[in-house]
């Protein structure tokens, strides 16, 4: 029921990467605007996870889901009535509480298992990101048939609907529950943790720019090979549902061999594909003794979405592996890390598609949304190198997991 009721709400979080097309084109949006637009639902869903985070480690997860999905029903319907660029960032910013699931999620669906089994079944739980995939397999043809106005009102439908059978379907642990002694000061003290901040960093890869990807593809489909928008969605999705479904055989290998070994193979697999996809295309012109010989190197449709789906599923299981990282190192106060490092790695999902936009308009190449994502990369690559790889063997034979103390008792 929890993957269920994440995928539905990891379907409306990304609901303007397919509405946001027709609606750019009816408000005559540029590319930062329309980068603005689908970024604003992202925005709030990772401010929120960090409270979130907290407030499941001190209710429970049951009622805080619960309560997260009927408070984004509203707002969804609201979009259907939007004709100001203004009231769709606003509604966007309500609608937004839906990413803020995955932090509660996470750790209510962890409690339940043993630490040998947790990596697959958050792994699992994260399959939900396939919703951002389904939406761009559902929302285009409810699009083409009736309006793009239509699917917020589907969408708001399907959330109530999700919302009533959580409630009825699942249970809740007392056990579960942290300490109520314990303050959110003394919750929030894992930020001065360094720690933190580098699984930070490797979420804002693996989430943030899937994120990013999964908001921004089907306009660049549309605008770089032409294609009519049912195809241009249908091709996006398979980056998004490999980047969803197979996150449980991430985090399947994240409890065999480990969460760093995953990741730091996640992080090689993303460098090779991102430099594939930065090169724009481009034509050349070679003086041979016969003449001038003009030649395109370029991606075609096929192999830019074949390199799409590889990424997509280096990142499905690198998001289970730095969940699977959190579970180890700080298993009683796993709510409230997961906030922060879901909230850090969605930010992520914000700042980039407004940055991809800006690039574009600024170059004209759209490819510079690839290259941006190669240089985060490079820094997680770097940073996981000096603390993690370079006084290590663990790439040549499996090293003992040492957890690293938690933040709060």
């Amino acid at each position: 029921m929890s993957t269920l009721a994440f995928t539905v709400c990891f379907m409306v979080w990304m609901m303007f990467g397919v509405i946001g097309v027709p609606i750019k084109q009816e408000l005559q949006l540029s590319a930062t605007e329309f980068g603005l637009l689908t970024a604003t639902p992202v925005l709030t869903g990772a401010l929120i996870r960090i409270p979130l985070g907290m407030w499941t480690d001190k209710f429970g997860g049951r009622i805080v889901f619960f309560l997260l999905m009927l408070s984004t029903v509203v707002p969804i319907w609201l979009i259907s009535h939007a004709t100001e660029f203004w009231q769709f960032l606003v509604l966007g910013l309500f609608v937004g509480l839906a990413g803020g699931s995955f932090s509660v999620g996470t750790p209510y669906v962890a409690r339940w298992f043993e630490p040998r089994n947790q990596g697959f079944a958050m792994g699992v739980f994260g399959a939900g990101n396939m919703g951002a995939g389904l939406g761009k397999l559902v929302a285009p043809s409810l699009l083409v048939a009736f309006g793009w106005i239509f699917v917020p009102q589907v969408y708001a439908l399907s959330m109530l609907a999700m919302a009533l059978l959580f409630w009825f379907l699942t249970y809740s642990d007392p056990q579960h529950k942290v300490d109520a002694r314990i303050t959110w000061r003394e919750q929030l003290q894992a930020l001065k943790d360094p720690t933190v901040w580098k699984y930070c960093q490797y979420y804002s890869v693996v989430l943030g720019g899937y994120v990013a990807l999964s908001l921004w593809m089907v306009q660049y489909y549309v605008g770089e090979f032409g294609l009519d928008i049912r195809i241009a969605a249908l091709l996006a999705s398979v980056f998004s549902l490999s980047g969803g479904v197979l996150r449980g055989v991430g985090g399947w290998l994240s409890d065999r061999y480990g969460a760093h070994r995953t990741t730091w193979w996640v992080m090689w697999v993303s460098w090779v594909c991102l430099f594939l996809l930065s090169y724009p295309a481009t034509t050349y012109t070679i003086q041979t003794a016969g003449g001038p010989v003009t030649f395109t190197l370029a991606h075609n449709v096929w192999s830019f979405t074949v390199l799409m789906f590889v990424l997509g599923i280096a990142w499905a299981f690198g998001k289970a592996s730095v969940c699977k990282y959190i579970a180890d190192d700080y298993p009683s106060n796993i709510g409230v890390i997961m906030g922060i490092v879901g909230c850090i790695g969605a930010l992520g999902g914000f700042v980039l598609p407004i940055m991809f936009g800006m690039l574009q308009d600024l170059t004209g190449v759209r490819s510079t949304a690839f290259m941006l994502l190669f240089g985060v990369v490079w820094v997680s690559l770097i940073w996981m190198y000096w603390t993690e790889v370079r006084n290590s063997d663990y790439l040549k034979r499996p090293k003992a997991h040492t957890p690293a103390p938690a933040t709060a008792p």
